[in-house]
């Protein structure tokens, strides 16, 4: 199986990647695809531009071959909809199964993305959860859930598409916000980013008086 998780990566962070290498250990992936968006559907646009962002990724997983930089939607015009990356993934040769990981916070909100409910035709959805979080018990999602939860990954191996997986991760309370505030303040992102990423920051002076 080949897992998906997409973001602006602005920048990347240790929160990003400790729980992406959980999935992957967990659901024994051959490959995740670390996908930087173009134009975020449901937030401001990014502040590093794509070949910096793209920089930043490539540096932060140089030493882990599971993970591979996939740039394909920022060839791609228009808002970056996970419906569009997920067909286009369905094209190409390889691993039948595809895992989409989003966060529990994004799953909240999947309702309101493009084509939600035929992302399960695509692939499998994998919620990486936290400790205490709270799965929705009620509306659409809550049918959603009665109707695609599978148990474990072996369940998600049996076929290419439809499983819907929480999948509990690493707990780390770090946001790309935070990070960018830090240096538009001056202070240090040492310890929540790849020290690659932190020399990346500092040669291009990144989100230095912006946030």
């Amino acid at each position: 199986m080949i897992g998906i998780l997409g973001g602006t990566f602005d920048p990347v962070h240790f929160g990003h990647l400790r729980t992406a290498l959980d999935v992957c250990e967990a659901l024994a992936l051959e490959q995740l695809r670390l996908i930087p968006c173009h134009l975020p559907p449901h937030r401001d646009q990014p502040v590093a531009t794509s070949i910096q962002r793209v920089s930043m990724l490539e540096a932060a997983v140089r030493d882990y071959p599971v993970f591979v930089v996939d740039q394909r939607e920022l060839g791609r015009e228009g808002p970056s909809y996970t419906f569009d990356t997920l067909t286009s993934l369905r094209t190409e040769p390889g691993p039948a199964g595809l895992c989409l990981l989003i966060g529990m916070d994004a799953f909240r909100g999947l309702t309101t993305w493009h084509r939600w409910r035929e992302l399960i035709d695509l692939c499998h959805l994998v919620v990486m959860t936290r400790p205490g979080a709270e799965i929705p018990a009620q509306g659409e999602l809550a049918e959603f859930i009665s109707q695609h939860r599978v148990g474990g990954a072996g369940e998600l191996r049996q076929q290419a598409a439809g499983g819907l997986l929480f999948q509990p991760v690493t707990r780390l309370e770090i946001s790309a916000t935070d990070i960018r505030m830090r240096l538009a303040e001056g202070r240090s992102p040492g310890f929540l980013v790849p020290e690659a990423v932190r020399e990346i920051i500092n040669r291009e002076t990144l989100y230095q008086g912006r946030q």
